[in-house]
């Protein structure tokens, strides 16, 4: 059943699709930010994930520039969620997806919400798992990838349910 947590509705949830690697080529759920940060208003069918570095991205990031026009994935932890966000949006990343810095999480979203800062951010930032984001890190250091590519957001209400690919850690 897709049951959800306390306090969070079904609709508050985004889905995304790992294309590649393969090993990893699952549906993951993410929570979008509460308080700040923008919305999806594009499908994008192919764009890179990227684990920013370093991975807390808390200030410059070395590897900014493959960041550009894709996400980036971010580990929480060192600074607010607003701070990582805006780190990414200035990087010229189109959202951020920041894990969860527990890796064995993989039931708790944490909900999001806006510094004391008064600053804005206009990317849509997500909440994963940390359990998920750790996956998805392992992969790539296995692969010796740079990135994932990835179909976000995905409409799961349009995809037959044997054919939903969830993570097999993860419970639904």
């Amino acid at each position: 059943c897709p049951c959800s947590p306390p306090g969070l509705r079904i609709h508050e949830y985004l889905y995304f699709q790992v294309l590649s690697p393969g090993d990893i080529r699952y549906i993951f759920t993410a929570t979008p930010a509460k308080d700040f940060g923008g919305v999806f208003n594009t499908r994008y069918e192919q764009i890179h994930l990227v684990p920013a570095d370093p991975p807390e991205a808390c200030g410059e990031l070395s590897n900014g520039v493959f960041i550009q026009d894709q996400i980036a994935l971010v580990e929480r932890g060192g600074c607010s969620f607003l701070s990582k966000t805006r780190v990414v949006q200035e990087h010229g990343g189109r959202a951020v997806i920041i894990a969860d810095n527990a890796y064995d999480n993989d039931s708790f979203y944490i909900e999001m919400i806006q510094d004391s800062s008064r600053r804005t951010a206009d990317i849509p930032a997500l909440f994963l798992l940390g359990r998920d984001g750790y996956m998805i890190r392992r992969s790539l250091e296995q692969h010796g990838l740079p990135w994932a590519v990835i179909s976000i957001p995905v409409n799961v209400t349009s995809i037959p349910t044997y054919e939903m690919m969830q993570p097999p850690w993860t419970f639904w």
